[in-house]
């Protein structure tokens, strides 16, 4: 269901861009009979640009965990209080993130700093395609600033981790084809007498793709047995793409790098100078405030074009 519901939103999203694009044409006539000004004809476009990439995204984010909604695991590296206060920062940093996004977030668990920040969050985000927006954002965040724990006022350098996996929920659907289903009727067993059904109302299912076999004869009704049959296959292909989401993240988990120097993917740098750069992508930024403040599109952007 939610992958038809995402399918029908960037069906309507091209639609909407499609007219967009038809309305700048009819603008762009306006203004080359003076009917409209120059600022106005920027700003169609820009719509219409703006539109345009936004579907651009979309179509790019096309694997089925894109459209998922995400949980979020911050963890203070080493370095004390320094890092606890650093890894509050990109938690604030995401929360106003979410917010600008109109994302809903909830926090699940958060252990905080012995002195001040935390030492690490786990959040959940939930809208359409958060998983996909936030997925480049796995590994080893690097500060670098001057202390405000330190009398002496020197500079630090401080890291933590970020860990993004989809949240898999009741939402998503088992799609089963029926021509990859073999059925078998046969008479339920029993103790002989009366208690035989002389009718053929127990069920074996066999799922071809997967190999799974699925026997019932709980009930007399044959149809009621194919339906719980069929529930039971469901739930044994949801569980095996349970274990494979879990391999995944098990995998993610193991590649990530050891939270220090040298295995971070952004760097913020506060102190000699302002300047916020990807080392992935080689996207620098100096309004670092901005960034800390939850202006993330350009570098999300930017690791799924390249990725």
């Amino acid at each position: 269901m939610r992958l038809i519901q995402n399918e029908k939103k960037i069906l309507n999203d091209f639609h909407n861009t499609e007219t967009t694009i038809n309305d700048l044409e009819v603008f762009s006539q306006f203004y080359q009979n003076n009917e409209i000004s120059e600022e106005e004809i920027q700003n169609h476009y820009n719509n219409a640009l703006t539109c345009l990439e936004e579907v651009e995204f979309k179509m790019m984010l096309n694997k089925k965990e894109d459209s998922m909604s995400a949980i979020l695991q911050i963890t203070a590296g080493a370095g004390g209080t320094e890092s606890c206060d650093w890894a509050e920062m990109l938690m604030r940093m995401y929360l106003m993130w979410g917010e600008k996004s109109k994302f809903k977030i909830t926090e699940l668990n958060n252990q905080p700093g012995d002195v001040a920040g935390i030492k690490t969050v786990t959040l959940q985000i939930d809208g359409d395609y958060a998983f996909g927006w936030l997925k480049g954002e796995n590994g080893v965040h690097r500060l670098v600033r001057i202390s405000p724990f330190d009398s002496n006022a020197k500079r630090h350098t401080s890291f933590a981790s970020v860990y993004i996996y989809p949240l898999v929920d009741e939402s998503i659907e088992i799609i089963i084809n029926p021509s990859d289903i073999t059925w078998e009727t046969m008479r339920s067993g029993g103790a002989g007498g009366q208690s035989v059904n002389k009718l053929e109302t127990a069920v074996r299912l066999k799922h071809k793709p997967s190999g799974i076999v699925v026997e019932n004869s709980e009930t007399r009704s044959q149809l009621d047995n194919k339906e719980k049959a069929m529930q039971l296959l469901k739930s044994q292909l949801y569980e095996i793409e349970i274990q494979k989401t879990q391999e995944e993240r098990k995998r993610i988990e193991n590649s990530k790098k050891k939270i220090e120097w040298g295995s971070q993917i952004r760097n913020y740098v506060l102190h000699p100078y302002k300047l916020v750069k990807d080392v992935r992508t080689n996207i620098e930024r100096n309004d670092v405030e901005n960034v800390l403040n939850g202006d993330l599109d350009q570098f999300l952007k930017s690791f799924l074009l390249n990725n």
